[in-house]
């Protein structure tokens, strides 16, 4: 009798091998390789093909307009590009007690009053889920629960349901009999999905995946989990603060990188309705080291603080602390500011933060970055109330940046009164909103603290 064969995955990337590793050579990490049987199959004599459909030219494909459904949060929509796409597969990660299964529940509660919506729950029972919905103030809710975490229940109750919406809350719980390894092993998490998405895609029943994170704050599980579907949300926000975003870092249906802001309440999520407001400090006069950022998530222009902190180190090696920015990013900065702005921090301690707890990775954050820093260092507040953005090159030069025109319109509304922004940049602007373009560093500067 024929013995099965032992293999060992790793449990991060899902790389394999013939034997235990103590490190994965493929993504490094520690003590993460798990053995797994794999059942031995018996070779043809002879190989079979499946029977494919006939390619067709591609002028030829019928296209028909896909019909978006709102999930009643206009943040979530915007984020989605416009709604849920019928067939599509979301998968939804964050960190726990983040607000996952509330959003998607205050969902699920607005599409099952149009359409059949199941709620599939490992990780509670169907109790828990309905004394969370009554505390919601959606006791009366049509959804349907289920608590199961069987892949092969799962995928018999959706034939015999047909819901338009199924979310299963959450992958790393469900299994499969096909497979031996433990439910949210590598292998579990990768055809669980895997089938769900080809179910999804077959029917035209939209699927929300909930995906736990790891310390690192990526989705558990193999990255294959990710290109799988067709939309990844990660759900975000500080500890003990009441707000969340939402942000798309991939979306076939709309653009990547976009961003909702919801706030948390005992009632559920509500959407912030001018998230620029959250992230701005209401200082009485201007303070040493803050300066307004005019960024972009996505197609929305985002106006947030960045705060520095330049002290004098008693350390050899200053610290260089960088809280929702690239650190690599402000050592980079530092240098600009060392070569070209007449600014040495080689013995000063330095802090920057995004205020409210955004991560902004967009280049047009150099300018402000450096303003703050220069700022603080000074001891010296910007003069007036303006906004800034825009690259800094290793030469010193501030390169253009993308959605001027936006980012302007953006400050203009919530009333700032200039913006410092790359020369290069040919926007028009009210008589009373004044621009100062700026070539190259030193010019940015002596716009920045010249009295108006």
């Amino acid at each position: 009798m024929s013995r099965d064969k032992t293999l060992f995955v790793c449990q991060e990337c899902g790389s394999i091998s013939n034997k235990w590793l103590g490190r994965c050579p493929d993504c490094g990490a520690w003590n993460s390789f798990v053995e797994q049987r794999v059942e031995k199959t018996v070779a043809k004599s002879q190989t079979t093909y499946a029977t494919a459909s006939p390619p067709q030219f591609l002028h030829a494909v019928p296209i028909t307009d896909v019909g978006r459904s709102t999930t009643g949060l206009a943040e979530l929509d915007r984020v989605l590009g416009g709604g849920q796409v019928p067939g599509a597969a979301i998968l939804l990660g964050g960190e726990p007690g983040i607000g996952k299964s509330t959003l998607l529940l205050q969902t699920a509660h607005h599409l099952a009053q149009v359409s059949k919506v199941l709620y599939v729950t490992g990780e509670e029972s169907a109790a828990q889920v309905a004394l969370r919905a009554q505390r919601l103030g959606l006791g009366r809710s049509p959804v349907r629960v289920v608590a199961e975490n069987h892949l092969e229940a799962i995928e018999g109750l959706l034939r015999g349901e047909q819901p338009a919406l199924v979310l299963v809350d959450s992958i790393q719980t469900v299994y499969t009999d096909t497979l031996q390894s433990a439910p949210g092993s590598v292998a579990q998490v990768r055809e669980c999905a895997a089938r769900l998405v080809r179910f999804a895609k077959a029917t035209g029943t939209t699927v929300w995946l909930v995906g736990h994170v790891t310390k690192e704050g990526a989705i558990a599980g193999p990255r294959v989990l990710e290109h799988m579907v067709d939309t990844v949300l990660y759900f975000e926000g500080e500890a003990g603060s009441p707000y969340r975003i939402v942000r798309a870092i991939k979306n076939r249906f709309g653009a990547a990188n976009e961003l909702g802001v919801f706030q948390m309440h005992e009632e559920g999520l509500s959407e912030v309705a001018n998230p620029s407001q959250l992230f701005l400090s209401q200082h009485e006069r201007p303070v040493a080291g803050s300066v307004v950022l005019a960024t972009q998530e996505g197609t929305r222009p985002l106006l947030v603080e960045v705060q520095a902190l330049v002290t004098p180190s008693p350390l050899a090696n200053p610290r260089r602390v960088a809280i929702g920015l690239d650190p690599n990013r402000l050592s980079l900065l530092l240098a600009i500011l060392h070569r070209h702005g007449d600014s040495m921090f080689f013995d000063q301690d330095v802090f920057v933060n995004i205020a409210g707890g955004i991560k902004v990775n967009e280049p047009a954050a150099d300018l402000a970055v450096a303003l703050a820093l220069v700022s603080s260092f000074r001891n010296k507040p910007l003069e007036g109330r303006r906004v800034v953005f825009g690259e800094l090159g290793l030469a010193g030069e501030v390169r253009p940046v993308a959605g001027t025109e936006a980012r302007v319109r953006e400050a203009v509304k919530l009333g700032f009164k200039g913006a410092i922004l790359p020369r290069s940049d040919k926007i028009s602007a009210a008589a009373t909103f004044k621009l100062h373009p700026a070539g190259r560093l030193g010019d940015a500067m002596e716009a920045a603290f010249a009295a108006e």
